[in-house]
């Protein structure tokens, strides 16, 4: 079992404006079907030749911490969320928040600290999101 960057995330105070920034300076674009607008609290853009993506989201501190980007990290084909938070866990890193189902079952993220405290999430497989998503269009 192994994980893989899934993407890096930034926080912000505007995640739309910085996004654009970002857009102009690297000649990223859009995920295709989510277009960032003004006002989106998360804005996801992507490297069009290699796919690397890099999130923003906007954050409600009036100072951003030191510690404002962080990897987002998904497990490969053959391994769940669960498992690689049970392996994070057997690696003595941190859990600092459990955010699964957050947005109802089969969603969200955990979020773990190295041994330096600097934060990571563990998100779902691609397959988990893929399963979510035809119950989901099923209902």
């Amino acid at each position: 079992m192994t994980l893989f960057v899934s993407h890096t995330t930034i926080d912000c105070h505007d995640a739309y404006a910085l996004s654009e920034w970002w857009k102009a300076l690297l000649g990223y674009v859009d995920v295709e079907g989510d277009p960032n607008l003004p006002g989106h609290e998360e804005c996801m853009i992507l490297d069009p030749e290699t796919g690397h993506r890099l999130l923003f989201i906007e954050v409600p501190d009036a100072e951003l911490p030191a510690k404002r980007i962080h990897l987002d990290l998904r497990p490969r084909a053959g391994s769940t969320q669960d498992e690689e938070v049970e392996r994070l866990v057997g690696l003595d890193a941190t859990q600092v928040a459990d955010h699964r189902g957050k947005y109802g079952p089969g969603t969200g993220w955990v979020i773990f600290a190295d041994p330096e405290g600097n934060q990571l999430c563990v998100l779902r497989s691609e397959a988990e999101v893929a399963a979510w998503e035809a119950q989901r269009s099923e209902a």
